[in-house]
This record gives C-alpha cells, structure tokens and sequence, in this order.
C-alpha cells in the first residue's frame, strides 16, 4: 500500500487554488475541475459531501484537529508576503519555539490550519555558522546530532 496524499474539503476550488498558488507558490500538477492536486502531495475538493455520501453538515469547519506545514528558507520574506495578502486569519502570531524555530499557523479560505515554520536546516547552518559545535547546535536546537551533520554538507 502507498500512501498517496491528503485531500482538504473546501466550499470554492478556485479561492483555495488562487490560495495555494498565490501564497504558498504551490503548483497544480492535476486539474479536475472541483478536485485539484498541487505540488506539495495534497489535494483540495469542493462538494467533498457529495463525494462521499456524507450529510452535508456533518463537514465542519475549525475543527482544529489537522495542519499543513511548510517550511521556507527565509521566515522574513514570507512574514511580509503574508502580511500583504489580504483577509489572512492568523491562528497565532509569529513566534519562536524553545528549539530556535519561528513559526507563524494561519487558516486557509476554509478554516484549515496551515503552520509556516523557518527551515530547521536553515536554523541548524546559522548556528554551525555563528561558530557552535555540532553537539551545542544539536543541543538548542533540539535536534539529532545527525541532522546537524547532515546540515553541514555542501
């Protein structure tokens, strides 16, 4: 069995399409008119309802029990695209974690959350560069000596 990818039920294909294209540079890679794939392995439906025999209120909103991440190289740079998009419903405001990440969670047209963190490579390359070793890198960041290893490469 090959898990293929994660399909979201939205009420207008076209906003979230616009949505995923706009600020999160997600490309369609398959186009079927109320169901559309993109680049990241997820999908987005309309009338999901309908697809699956389900009472049409029984499909809610807010249900706060599943995210998208992302991650991106350079959290600054999205921090102001995010804030030039407009009508953006922040779940939380950019903060920072104890393990160095900065991270921003929004809700998608449909109330889905999406949490946008900085590259955990990005953050492992600054310390390495700022002159801690592997081991105080892997320490702060609270991540495997392996994956700061692993970050060190060319």
């Amino acid at each position: 069995m090959e898990f293929k990818l994660a399909l979201l039920a939205v009420k207008d294909v076209q906003i979230s399409k616009k949505f995923y294209r706009e600020l999160f540079d997600q490309d369609v890679i398959l186009d079927l008119g109320k169901n559309v794939t993109f680049s990241g392995g997820f999908a987005v439906q309309e009338d999901f309802s309908w697809l699956t025999d389900l009472p049409a209120d029984s499909v809610i909103q807010k249900s706060h029990n599943m995210e998208l991440y992302f991650e991106v190289d350079d959290f600054e740079a999205f921090i102001e695209k995010l804030q030039k998009y407009k009508n953006v419903q922040y779940v939380c405001n950019p903060m920072k974690h104890e393990w160095q990440q900065r991270v921003v969670r929004i809700y998608d047209p449909d109330y889905h959350i999406i949490e946008i963190g900085e590259s955990m490579e990005v953050i492992a390359r600054r310390y390495l560069q700022d002159g801690y070793s592997e081991e105080e890198t892997a320490k702060i960041i609270q991540h495997p000596i392996e994956f700061i290893k692993y970050c060190k490469r060319d």
